[in-house]
Formats: structure tokens, C-alpha cells, sequence
């Protein structure tokens, strides 16, 4: 019985008499024990849950974070594109509304049709 009282106080003897949240028959624990045994239980599964908790929403933080980034990078490449496409539509402006722009417009276009005859007519 001594042995009993020299390991009540560390907390393998505190849920040494417990299975499946109850008592195994014939232990002698007061309510107050009880009770404490029952609390310090539900603090532990409290603390996991809270852990839990906090690893995803660290990882929700994280995954919020790299998905800003991807769309501040696609919104700078759509903004680079963008600026390309009309530098390049002013050049085709320029190329057409000049009379040498079009006569170089119809020979490249006639370099590039005569090509690709050519190239179905040797396959």
C-alpha cells in the first residue's frame, strides 16, 4: 500500500486505473481524483486538437502566401505581354499604313505561301 501512495502523485498513477474513460472495478479513487483524472484528460485531447489546429492553419498561411506570389508573377508577365503585343501591334500600324510597308508585306506573304507549297509538294 505504501508503493500505492509513493507513486500517487506522478501521471502513470493517475491513469494507471483507467480504461476506456472509466474505472476498472474495485479501485479506490475519491470523486475529486476522478474528476481530476477526467479534466486532466480532456486538457490533454484539447491540446492536441488546438496543435492540430495550428499546424493547419500554418499551413493554410503557407499555401495562401505561395499562391499570392504565383499570381503577382502571372499578373507581372500578364502586364509584360501585354506591353509586347502592343508594341507589336504599332509596328504592324506602321507597316501597313505605308506604301512600302505593303509591298514588303505582300512579298513576304508570297515568300511564305510559296514555301509551304513547296513543302507540301515534296512530302
Amino acid at each position: 500500500m505504501s508503493q500505492w501512495r509513493d507513486s500517487r502523485g506522478t501521471r502513470g498513477a493517475l491513469f494507471d486505473g483507467m480504461e476506456e474513460g472509466s474505472l476498472r472495478a474495485g479501485s479506490s479513487y475519491s470523486p475529486l481524483e476522478i474528476a481530476e483524472q477526467e479534466n486532466d484528460g480532456g486538457l490533454n485531447a484539447l491540446e492536441d486538437r488546438v496543435t492540430i489546429l495550428k499546424r493547419l492553419t500554418t499551413d493554410i498561411h503557407d499555401e495562401v502566401g505561395s499562391h499570392n506570389r504565383m499570381l503577382d508573377q502571372m499578373g507581372s508577365g500578364m502586364d509584360s505581354a501585354r506591353g509586347v503585343m502592343s508594341g507589336t501591334m504599332d509596328r504592324f500600324k506602321r507597316v501597313f499604313e505605308t506604301k512600302s510597308g505593303r509591298n514588303m508585306i505582300t512579298i513576304i506573304t508570297s515568300f511564305v505561301v510559296i514555301f509551304f507549297l513547296l513543302y507540301f509538294l515534296t512530302r
